[in-house]
């Protein structure tokens, strides 16, 4: 990887602010008023960083939001970048990776993806308790930065199990039902074909999607903590008769926009309360 890269960018976002975050956000569609919820300390766009991949997403703004959530030290990224996007898996993770190397040692990842399994209806929220990596490089690719990890880790877990048990403690707490599930994701930026999720079924995977599990892989080999939830906004390709449109899409990720905020607000505080009840 160019570290190199990694190491300018966050000596541009030290310039800006020494604030040290205990948990970094992802925010994606659904959750695009989160920020709203956060006291802003400071607010870096990403086109501000030199070296910093661009969001050219319809909405997905493209800044970190450094600030406290109900009192927790938290960094949001507001608006991600994907592979799609003309990048690279390893350009693609270097956000992610930035808010480990800035104090987050909790990584909690969202999304909007399709739901395979049949009671994964849109609407629905699902806990991603695994994932499985499909025609998208691995982020790791290339010379390992042994300051980060190393060079070939483990991913048996990359999604915490004590993190899977909170968040399921939080949607309790707040009334959200919260299933579990497989995440897989695609490169797009074109949606799966009906055949590709028949094949996404035989595999094992329950929603898909055009990123998440590539973060994954990078804040687990730097040793961070993981968790992941998915906002199911469409049945996916061949499993409905609407056809797959981007807005369509946002406008379902909107409509469980106050459930998925809600669940994501109530699984911040339970993690806090984790980390300081073990002294971390």
């Amino acid at each position: 990887m160019d570290s190199r890269r990694l190491y300018s960018c966050l000596d541009q976002i030290r310039k800006h602010t020494d604030f040290r975050p205990v948990i970094g956000l992802t925010l994606g569609s659904g959750l695009n008023g989160f920020g709203d919820r956060i006291q802003c300390e400071c607010i870096i766009p990403y086109r501000d960083i030199e070296g910093m991949p661009i969001s050219t997403v319809a909405g997905h703004k493209g800044c970190y939001l450094f600030g406290t959530l109900d009192g927790v030290p938290i960094v949001a990224m507001q608006g991600r970048v994907h592979y799609y996007e003309g990048i690279t898996s390893e350009e693609a993770v270097l956000p992610v990776r930035l808010m480990g190397l800035l104090g987050a040692g909790t990584i909690i990842l969202t999304n909007a993806c399709g739901g395979i399994r049949e009671d994964l209806k849109p609407g629905s929220l699902m806990c991603i308790t695994d994932h499985i990596l499909y025609n998208v490089p691995s982020p790791l690719i290339g010379p390992n930065e042994d300051r980060l990890g190393v060079r070939f880790p483990d991913m048996s877990h990359v999604y915490d199990p004590e993190l899977i048990r909170i968040l399921h403690s939080a949607a309790e707490h707040s009334g959200v039902e919260l299933k579990d599930g497989v995440y897989m994701q695609f490169s797009g930026p074109q949606y799966e074909t009906p055949a590709e999720v028949r094949m996404a079924r035989a595999v094992g995977a329950d929603a898909c999607g055009m990123s998440t599990a590539i973060e994954a892989i990078a804040a687990s080999h730097m040793g961070l903590h993981v968790c992941g939830i998915s906002c199911i906004t469409n049945r996916a390709a061949g499993l409905s008769e609407v056809p797959l449109t981007h807005e369509e899409v946002s406008k379902a990720a909107d409509r469980a926009s106050a459930a998925f905020s809600s669940l994501v607000r109530q699984a911040v505080t339970e993690i806090a309360q984790s980390l300081q009840k073990n002294g971390k």
